[in-house]
């Protein structure tokens, strides 16, 4: 069930009651004496986020030198109520100028009890939007004089905002030029042995988009997911395209996208908002296609040296090239001196990581490098402990290539007055957890 909260407290950090509005009369006053005794005076704090105390819960989160604390009786949704605090806090900010403190409250209590009555009623969250809320609660914050945020304009058509479907778009803009930008953003986490065996593999991956288009734009995206290809074959009457396809797991859409039309179409359809926004998110367990492979060779020569080889592999299309490819090969803590020999790039041991650092600045595709190095160690007296290996890590950003294999097949931009768009797409590869055992 949803957060339900029974009441809300602003506290300093001394345990002072800066603000509270109590939305049921199932709690008593003295509930906020119950959290200074029982956690904010015994150390408990960074203990757990969510505390019971009697028949009541707690659930407090520290912004600034301010604790938020959500008074609830009933089994509520805790991620629910931390979604609200952090959503009410932004709104906060944009009233405030971008600062929330002990003085930004204390100078904006008539401002925050109204924001209070909208945003939380009878204990359910209600809109939080700080481009819906402004278009109605037109009262000013007193801004911190750090800050340099410009006034946000008013908006004409408030009661079409708040009620209408679409509530993260309002009417009316207008762009001399009208251009989309989409960027699919993947981070590959990979867990490869010393053979070249991959023992653990997904990628995660974000559609990212910034939109300036006028009126209300509908759009529909098309991806090589199977799902939605075999769907497409089917309305149409037809066998799907050749190609490589897909399978999407995980996927979560921003909120302007029609998941009714989603769940029948397997197709994209939405209004965006305008500016900046995340699409969706995804991830992929099968089928990826990895853009390196590293193959390390470390030998242990006696108590006083090793010898260390590491081949890196570019498994990209050879028009395709990385940028900023970091590989860390760990080395012993006793490590005394190492020399290098690269064949790209530039290398140097960094003793504070105990990590030899090699630094490429342009991998192309379809390429291999190799570094070479001869390590001193220390000699110790004492008996000889098992060097445990830690993994070789990389870093990397590979332009216009998706571990995936994910592709934008269309991107149709539908708007009543027929305007013409400018789409640009852009695909983008960086590790995650890429690592290697030695």
């Amino acid at each position: 069930m949803p957060v339900a909260a029974s009441a809300i407290y602003f506290l300093n950090l001394r345990g002072d009651v800066l603000i509270n509005r109590t939305y049921r009369d199932d709690v008593g006053g003295d509930m906020v004496d119950a959290f200074r005794t029982h956690i904010m005076q015994t150390k408990e704090l960074g203990n757990c986020p969510v505390r019971q105390i009697g028949g009541c819960s707690f659930v407090y989160m520290r912004i600034s030198n301010v604790y938020i604390v959500i008074v609830v009786t009933s089994n509520a949704n805790v991620a629910c109520g931390f979604k609200f605090v952090v959503e009410a806090v932004a709104l906060f900010k944009s009233y405030f100028g971008g600062a929330f403190d002990e003085d930004a409250i204390r100078n904006n209590f008539v401002l925050i009890y109204e924001l209070l009555d909208e945003i939380m009623d009878f204990g359910y969250p209600q809109n939080l939007s700080p481009e819906i809320l402004k278009l109605y609660i037109t009262q000013e914050g007193v801004r911190s004089p750090f800050s340099s945020k410009p006034k946000d304009k008013p908006v004409p058509n408030a009661t079409l905002q708040v009620t209408g479907a679409v509530g993260w778009r309002r009417e009316g803009l207008s762009y001399k030029k009208n251009e989309v930008f989409l960027d699919i953003v993947e981070s590959v986490n990979l867990l490869m042995s010393s053979k070249g065996n991959v023992l653990r593999c997904d990628v995660t991956g974000k559609v990212l988009m910034k939109c300036f288009l006028s009126g209300m734009p509908d759009l529909k995206l098309g991806l090589n997911d199977k799902i939605g290809l075999e769907r497409e074959s089917e309305m149409k009457s037809r066998p799907a395209k050749s190609g490589k396809t897909i399978e999407l797991d995980d996927v979560t859409f921003h909120q302007c996208v029609n998941l009714t039309r989603f769940n029948s179409e397997k197709t994209v359809s939405f209004v965006p908002p305008d500016g900046e926004f995340e699409l969706m998110k995804y991830r992929i367990t099968e089928g990826v296609n990895l853009p390196f492979r590293v193959l390390p060779t470390i030998n242990e020569l006696g108590r006083t040296r090793m010898e260390v080889n590491v081949k890196v592999k570019s498994v990209f299309g050879a028009k395709m090239f990385a940028l900023g490819v970091v590989v860390k090969i760990p080395v012993p803590k006793q490590t005394a001196k190492t020399n290098f020999q690269v064949t790209t790039g530039r290398a140097k041991y960094n003793p504070s990581i105990d990590c030899l650092v090699w630094k490429i600045r342009k991998f192309p595709g379809q390429t291999e490098s190799t570094l070479s190095a001869e390590i001193e160690l220390i000699s110790t007296m004492g008996e000889k402990k098992s060097w445990t290996r830690p993994p070789i890590q990389m870093e990397f950003q590979v332009p216009m290539f998706t571990a995936s294999g994910l592709r934008v097949r269309f991107l149709k931009v539908w708007e009543k007055s027929g305007y013409n768009t400018v789409e640009w797409v852009r695909y983008i590869t960086k590790a995650g957890s890429y690592e290697i055992r030695c």
